[in-house]
């Protein structure tokens, strides 16, 4: 029989970056970038494609794998952009063609002091039992981890 369950979770990750919100903010919304930060090629991940299309009602696509998991994608939609504010996307996570996860997620980007404080909040219905909340935020925090590391060229403990 097959698992049919759903886990709801909400979380959020801050981090405050030493960089004015305009860089910040094009570290999403630039694809050179994001593909750089985001692509995770130094841990082990291959990208076979991204796309990027950043704007209102545009669509980012990535697909990649890890290891031997099987084929991975992650297809997003913009929802609201306020540039060098705001950024709300709906995405769905899908691990060799089984859907794991859907998402509302935000990101927000605050001028604090030199720097920028960002924001990422994500509503999440996991799907089956195939990922966890406390895994999903995980990865978030690596992930503005490695963005901070592309920005400003040096690594700083989450």
């Amino acid at each position: 029989m097959t698992d049919h369950s759903e886990t709801h979770a909400i979380f959020t990750v801050e981090r405050l970056i030493d960089l004015p919100p305009s860089i910040v903010f094009a570290g999403f919304s630039d694809p050179q970038t994001k593909r750089r930060w985001m692509g995770g090629e130094e841990q082990g991940w291959t990208v076979d494609r991204f796309e990027m299309d950043f704007r209102v009602g545009g669509v980012e696509t990535w697909r990649f794998s890890f290891g031997d998991s099987g084929p991975m994608s992650n297809d997003v939609v913009f929802l609201d952009i306020v540039e060098d504010r705001r950024i709300v996307i709906a995405y769905a996570m899908i691990i060799a063609g089984k859907r794991i996860s859907a998402s509302l997620a935000t990101t927000t980007f605050v001028s604090e002091g030199s720097g920028t404080r960002v924001t990422y909040t994500e509503q999440a219905t996991f799907l089956d039992g195939a990922d966890t909340p406390e895994s999903r935020e995980a990865g978030c925090r690596e992930l503005l981890a490695a963005l901070e590391t592309d920005l400003t060229g040096s690594r700083k403990v989450a």
